[in-house]
């Protein structure tokens, strides 16, 4: 389970269903290189990312992926296309669905790795919450939002409004906050900021690490907030009636999600109830 907290269900966002995930163009600044790595756990794969400013020579790439020779050479292919040589890797977090090749991929192009995680980065820039990114004209302002790993970025392509989420904000399903790695709190407080700015328009669309582009960003969010506020509520019923670990809430509030899932749905519970420990009152 590369992913370690990836969710796949197909149900919409407010109603909107998903579109199919296609490789190719999708803003003027961004274009989308599939994964060959589907499963339950990473949708229909990994959505690579290949961000350039039109007719700029260089090019940024957003988490090239497991490693899988074919696929690399598909992002080389896809910069090729657009002109440009990779001049930079960025990394929304370090799980390998994400990762994997990014050592192999900078060997490949050239090119330094940036990520939060100094254990990912090769060269001497990392990434932090607040850093902009400005590639040969091409602005990516970086967004923390911890909460499904410790190390998660998300990067907003400024001048298309769009921001590439990783696993925080999936095209399709939801993410699960997995304990010990995530934390509900911080997965919460990110899902918010995010949200405000959907408010001031900031973000009108959303490039997710899996599943399809999302074109409705405060339906998507205002669907993981209340999905989060109806699992926990959920988990409080269950706790009042008796259940007192984690598989027992899981037999109970998960009953209908694929038993496959099952084992990251108990670590996705027990980040919910120490979210709910830690929102008891002192004393």
């Amino acid at each position: 389970m590369s992913d370690r907290g990836t969710r796949a269900t197909d149900a919409p966002y407010g109603g909107v269903a998903a579109k199919a995930v296609v490789s190719g163009p999708v803003t003027l600044r961004a274009s989308l290189v599939l994964a060959p790595n589907a499963s339950p756990m990473t949708l229909d794969g990994t959505n690579t990312w290949v961000l350039a400013e039109p007719g700029a020579r260089q090019a940024v790439v957003v988490d090239p992926g497991p490693l899988d020779e074919g696929h690399l050479a598909a992002i080389v292919a896809r910069a090729d296309e657009l002109g440009a040589r990779v001049a930079a890797i960025l990394l929304t977090h370090g799980h390998e669905d994400h990762a994997e090749s990014a050592r192999r991929f900078a060997e490949l192009v050239g090119a330094p790795v940036r990520a939060l995680d100094p254990a990912l980065r090769l060269g001497s820039e990392g990434l932090s919450d607040g850093d902009v990114v400005d590639v040969d004209g091409l602005e990516i302002r970086v967004i923390g939002t911890p909460g499904h790993s410790g190390d998660s970025l998300s990067f907003l392509v400024t001048n298309d409004r769009a921001v590439l989420t990783g696993d925080t904000v999936l095209g399709r399903g939801t993410t699960v906050v997995m304990h010990p790695e995530g934390k509900l709190r911080d997965y919460l407080d990110s899902l918010g900021r995010l949200r405000h700015m959907v408010d001031d328009a900031t973000i009108e669309r959303v490039l997710p690490g899996h599943g399809p582009v999302r074109d409705d960003p405060a339906a998507v969010l205002d669907f993981y907030l209340a999905h989060r506020a109806a699992r926990l509520a959920q988990v409080e019923d269950a706790v009042a009636a008796g259940d007192r670990t984690a598989a027992q809430i899981v037999r109970r509030v998960y009953a209908d999600v694929d038993r496959a899932l099952w084992p990251a749905a108990e670590l996705s519970v027990q980040a919910q109830l120490d979210y709910l420990d830690e929102a008891k009152p002192a004393g």
